[in-house]
Parts: structure tokens; sequence; C-alpha cells
């Protein structure tokens, strides 16, 4: 994926349409095109078996993916810092969680074998992988932007 060094594709968390931002324009609240909501909430994104491969293939951003589990008290306890994390790395990167109970098709393209697990995607492609619970939103936001 080719990226410009003007404009970068970022899809909309809400409605899935890829819309084209300024790099100038990426701190400044750029909203979406289409639902003229507001791309980046420092929220992870919910992702489900629709919306995964949009995400991770469009987005000229990295996307940091929980693989995670509602029974999973690891995933669980880990989850605040995660949202933390996407306070702290948005708009430069995209934090998303998929439930692998709900995606079970995905979790298994992936070979993910423990959760909660982190993969880091940069143009479609995985680049880095952690499985474990991170302790905290600085411990997620550094091992991210280490492998970078």
């Amino acid at each position: 994926m080719t990226v410009s060094a003007e404009a970068l594709h970022i899809v909309c968390p809400h409605c899935h349409t890829t819309n084209r931002v300024r790099v100038a324009d990426m701190h400044s609240r750029p909203d979406c095109g289409q639902c003229h909501k507001t791309l980046f909430d420092g929220h992870p994104l919910a992702l489900d078996s629709d919306s995964f491969d949009r995400h991770i293939g469009r987005n000229h951003l990295p996307v940091l993916v929980d693989f995670w589990a509602p029974w999973c008290g690891p995933c669980r306890m880990m989850a605040p810092a995660f949202e933390q994390a996407a306070q702290m790395l948005e708009p430069q990167m995209r934090l998303a969680k998929l439930n692998t109970e709900e995606a079970q098709a995905i979790a298994a393209r992936f070979n993910i074998r423990s959760i909660p697990t982190l993969a880091l995607f940069v143009g479609g492609k995985e680049i880095a992988r952690q499985a474990g619970a991170f302790r905290s939103a600085a411990d997620i936001a550094q091992w991210a932007r280490s492998h970078l």
C-alpha cells in the first residue's frame, strides 16, 4: 500500500467508509465525509467479521488489534489499559478489539492460540504480536511504538 506524503486513507470507525485525510489535518479531529462523525474519539474500535479486513487492509495508519474474549479474566483486566492506550496513540495509530468468540474464523486465520493477544498491522500485514496481558497503557503504547 502506497502512502501519500500529503494524505492518508482512514477508515471511519462508525460507518466504515474510507476517507482521505490530509496529514496536516490529522490532529484537528477530522470528520468522516460520509457520516460526519469524528474519525478519532480516543476509544478502541470494536471490529467484527465484516469490518476487520476493511480496517486492517484500507487504513494507512497502523492498526493495533486486541484479540480477546468476554470470559477471559486477563482480557477484562487489560481492557481499561487498552482503552487508555487508544487515547495515547490516536491519531498516529488505530486501536481495535476483536472478540474471538464472535469472529472465530478470523481468530483461526491469524492462528490466535491464547488471549489476550495484541497484533500490530501495517499496510494490511501483521508485523508484530504479543500474547498475554499488559499491565498499563504506557506498556501497550511503548510496545506498539517500538515496532514501527
